[in-house]
């Protein structure tokens, strides 16, 4: 008697959602399947890579991100060699100076930087606009952006508690760009968010969601049981207020842990530091991504080329 694999139906999709315009636009989403499971069904948007560049020069960076950059002196420049690295699908420029503990540069300025980073970019690779982690100072800086980069359907990360507020107000409804509404690691915040951005009415298709992550080590097991509930909760449940697409920021976690920092010559058993950097980011993004995220923004080119060679081999 042939064996027939039962293949389970979910009674609800991830919502679709596109960022960028013309031939660089992508979309996110859009899956009523479990991630990478296309014997199952249609995964009708693999998952999008994004590569991370600061408006800081890369001072303490590794070696082979200053080789990569090498003769790319202004932001706009390093945004345009960023795009053309192998496996990206959109870039995200962090606004790291505008944090006032740091260089706290204006918003004016931030503006000013963002429209000639869209500027080298065209429409060859979709924007996304990351913040300094300091919710008033981004909810500034976002105002002032958004404006600058009207009709470029840029998503924004992110939009938090403290800021929600104004962040849906100028990015979501005046400037009609997208929002990434983050939380902390817990699918009841999440979707609390997520109700209060749609209550300021910036529609639910124009929202995705930053639920928080960690590195792979650190309590990672808790982003992978939230992931998990999310994704079910959306697709097996049809809970329309979790089935927005998930964007993951890897690189703002993984290149902070002492793994990734420790010098070679406090750490000497550890071997190269780039090479365990590549590594914490590799290993977390992949994490994510099998459990439930749509995009993933990373930092190192090797990292990259791959996941993105990963995502390729699973799609």
């Amino acid at each position: 008697m042939p064996f027939n694999k039962p293949v389970p139906k979910a009674g609800a999709a991830i919502n679709e959602l596109e960022i960028g315009v013309g031939a660089g636009a992508v979309k996110l989403g859009g899956e009523s399947v479990l991630p990478f499971y296309a014997f199952d069904g249609e995964i009708k948007n693999s998952p999008k890579i994004g590569i991370e560049v600061s408006d800081l020069p890369f001072d303490d960076a590794p070696d082979g991100i200053k080789v990569f950059y090498a003769g790319a002196n202004t932001v706009a420049e390093r945004v345009a060699k960023a795009a053309a690295a192998e496996g990206v699908d959109f870039v995200c420029l962090r606004f790291e100076s505008a944090d006032p503990n740091g260089a706290d540069t204006s918003e004016d300025e931030c503006a000013k930087i963002a429209k000639e980073a869209a500027d080298a970019l065209g429409d060859s690779k979709a924007l996304v606009i990351v913040g300094s982690k300091n919710a008033d100072k981004d909810a500034k800086v976002f105002d002032k952006v958004a404006a600058a980069l009207e009709g470029k359907n840029v998503l924004f990360v992110s939009a938090k508690e403290e800021n929600y507020k104004t962040v849906a107000a100028s990015v979501g409804l005046a400037y009609n760009q997208k929002i990434a509404a983050e939380s902390a690691v817990d699918i009841n915040l999440a979707k609390q968010l997520n109700v209060l951005v749609n209550q300021m009415g910036v529609q639910n298709q124009n929202i995705v969601m930053n639920v928080g992550s960690a590195s792979a080590g650190y309590g990672f097991e808790y982003v992978v049981s939230t992931m998990d509930r999310i994704k079910s909760a959306a697709m097996n449940q049809n809970d329309t207020t979790l089935q927005m697409p998930i964007f993951t920021p890897v690189s703002t976690e993984t290149w902070g842990v002492k793994e990734s920092i420790s010098e070679e010559s406090e750490m000497p058993a550890w071997g190269s530091r780039e090479a365990r950097g590549i590594d914490m980011e590799v290993m977390t993004a992949v994490s994510v991504l099998a459990s439930g995220s749509n995009a993933v923004m990373l930092r190192h080119p090797a990292s990259v080329a791959a996941v993105s060679a990963l995502i390729k081999a699973l799609a």
